[in-house]
């Protein structure tokens, strides 16, 4: 580490002064792919005359320019074109690597990883930068940056540094933030408020592709929303459960004093992953006529550790219902040609559509228009749907147009493109993939119903269990204005879909589609990828707007063999005090309920009021109406659970 001096306060504005340098560091957005070449550079602490800040530049830049020097707001362009608010600078004209600085006043905490030699920063605004020291120790630089700004050490994790600084009012300023509006008028917001009352899916989906336009490129706010969508968006769901009482120590860590909901969960257990099936595995379990002898023993080894790659085409159309288990090999084959000639006849009909027939169906001209556009920019970054005039891009358009044919009363919504895709991709073949997607949608289709109940019980019944396994987080996050759980919308619709990589999303997919170990295991998933982040979202106070931006973030950087085991152990926790669970835990996991006198109470719009949740057998889709012993989240008559967490923007 090299100090340069002292700083001459009253330097001109494009003056800076680098304060100390850090050689042989290389530097890299959360958002980047770990596969992708990084340019190695130093890290220095640098003043300017707007502040003091961490700034890492390449090797090649030896000079910064006098604009860059006075201006303290610059934009990051990461490879999807995407601009947060930053301090960064993109690539200069030459293509070079650009220079990042992180203003101290921006610096929430940062952490040290892997024996000192990796580095993580974590800004106010949820935005991460990873810095790896080839040449010498991370806690040098640490040790440096004691003398310019204060952070005490977390009693909770001991590699992570708070950056003390002045507690802010963060629900204020996240509606600031979310100006959803080109124009910011009444009428404006009272023609959203309208539309999300007759079409509240849509007007959801178009709303959230606002504000994600608003997160990523993070436009300057002229006037705060008003507050007729702030109450809207905030009360679309509500939180009425007891918590469990948790104290707050000197070093602003949170130390739990009490149990959720009164149970106290045993050690987890490790649960290793094993090896993928086989093919040698699967031809054991076909009797001489091609029936699977024992399916549920198949299921136990493709929960365990996927399919091998070479099988997929084949036990995928098994898991998916295409295939009966015990059908033979003859009987395939004419169940293969019946599905083909009816899926050619659902084709036929709206290929063979009238301009007039089209003209006089509004529904379906609205369906078509949507998809045209998403599958224009589904996965075209895969090889498989890249450049142009791509035949794959063809036979996807295709296959959901066909599906509006074949479930008109659900017909296409944002996002099934994304379920179809690795479909397609994996059988190459129109009429396989197709049967195969409405096996998937069977199990998920409630995902997609207009009124969102499917969506809305998911998200209560994710709260319910994250308050018996992690009671402390569910606290924080009901304080900081996340109990609704919004930020996990997107993991749920599309089934972590943006999460995981095309490998891992379908290893990930056949896992769960064994509905093992228990139903609603995706939800047990979901706390398992929580409670691998709870240390990040609460040592760093992280509120609603900093959480979903957090999360976001982890998409393609979460790990997911680990995850499954982390998974799996949650879920052999609670059937180690399964007698202790209260009913609605035990609902979320398939089990009978203790109370035998549970009354069942259908409301109107799936809607969940009183004693009543609505509960949906997550992967396979099934309503369920089973009462509960408290309530987690109320939704109001005629209102849309606005899911902040959902981002179907290409970019």
């Amino acid at each position: 580490m090299q100090y340069l001096g002292n700083v001459n306060k009253t330097c001109q504005l494009s003056c800076k002064y680098d304060l100390c340098i850090h050689t042989g560091v290389v530097l890299r957005s959360a958002n980047t792919r770990e596969d992708e070449v990084h340019s190695l550079g130093t890290l220095n602490i640098v003043e300017y005359s707007f502040g003091k800040c961490i700034e890492w530049k390449p090797i090649e830049d030896s000079v910064v320019s006098e604009n860059q020097d006075q201006d303290p707001e610059w934009s990051l362009v990461d490879t999807h074109t995407r601009r947060t608010h930053t301090s960064s600078e993109g690539p200069d004209s030459l293509g070079r690597t650009r220079i990042v600085r992180i203003l101290f006043s921006d610096l929430n905490s940062f952490r040290v990883n892997h024996g000192g030699q990796q580095l993580i920063f974590m800004q106010k605004d949820g935005t991460t930068y990873v810095a790896f020291f080839q040449l010498s120790n991370a806690e040098s630089f640490v040790n440096s940056l004691k003398g310019f700004i204060k952070f005490v050490k977390s009693r909770a994790n001991r590699n992570l540094y708070i950056v003390v600084d002045e507690v802010q009012s963060v629900l204020s300023k996240s509606f600031a933030e979310l100006d959803l509006f080109q124009e910011n008028t009444s009428d404006y917001v009272w023609k959203f408020v309208k539309n999300l009352h007759n079409r509240p899916y849509e007007t959801t989906l178009e709303a959230f592709s606002k504000l994600a336009d608003i997160w990523l490129y993070k436009e300057p706010v002229k006037r705060p929303v008003e507050e007729a969508v702030a109450d809207l968006l905030n009360s679309s769901l509500t939180i009425d459960v007891p918590h469990p009482p948790v104290s707050v120590g000197s070093g602003e860590e949170y130390e739990v004093i009490g149990h959720g909901l009164g149970v106290t969960l045993p050690p987890r257990p490790p649960c290793p992953r094993g090896s993928p099936l086989s093919q040698e595995q699967w031809n054991k379990y076909k009797d001489p006529e091609g029936r699977i002898v024992n399916p549920q023993e198949v299921k136990e080894v493709i929960f365990r550790g996927g399919v091998a790659p070479s099988l997929r085409f084949e036990v995928w159309k098994f898991l998916l219902n295409y295939y009966p288990w015990d059908s033979t090999h003859i009987e395939r084959l004419e169940l293969k040609k019946k599905k083909t000639d009816e899926y050619f006849m659902m084709k036929l009909q709206w290929r063979s559509m009238t301009v007039t027939q089209q003209n006089n169906f509004s529904d379906y001209r609205d369906r078509k228009s949507l998809i045209e556009k998403d599958v224009n920019r589904t996965d075209r970054t895969h090889p498989y749907y890249s450049g142009d005039n791509n035949p794959h891009l063809a036979q996807l358009y295709d296959i959901l147009m066909t599906y509006v044919m074949y479930n008109f009363d659900l017909g296409y919504v944002q996002g099934m493109s994304d379920l179809l895709s690795p479909i397609l991709c994996l059988m190459e073949n129109e009429v396989d993939a197709f049967w195969c997607f409405v096996g998937f949608m069977d199990k998920v289709c409630t995902n997609f119903e207009i009124d969102q109940a499917g969506m809305k019980a998911q998200l209560c019944q994710l709260y319910t269990l994250l308050s018996t396994t992690d009671p402390q987080l569910a606290h924080y996050l009901n304080k900081h204005d996340s109990g609704n759980m919004f930020f996990c919308f997107r993991w749920l619709l599309v089934l972590f879909k943006r999460e995981f990589n095309a490998i891992d999303i379908m290893k990930l997919w056949e896992i769960l589609w064994t509905d093992l170990p228990c139903k609603n295991f995706h939800l047990l998933l979901c706390a398992a990828i929580l409670d691998t982040e709870r240390n990040v979202l609460m040592d760093n106070r992280y509120g609603f707007t900093e959480i979903l931006k957090h999360i976001n973030d982890l998409s393609l950087h979460i790990e997911l063999p680990w995850t499954l085991s982390k998974a799996e152990g949650i879920y052999h926790q609670l059937m180690a005090v399964a007698d202790q669970l209260p009913d609605n835990v035990r609902a979320v996991i398939g089990l009978e309920p203790l109370n035998k006198t549970l009354v069942t109470n259908d409301t109107e719009n799936g809607e969940a009021s009183g004693q009543d949740t609505d509960e949906v057998d997550g992967v396979n889709g099934s309503p369920r109406r089973n009462s509960t012993e408290s309530d987690n989240v109320k939704f109001g008559n005629n209102e849309v659970s606005f899911e902040r967490g959902l981002n179907l923007s290409y970019m």
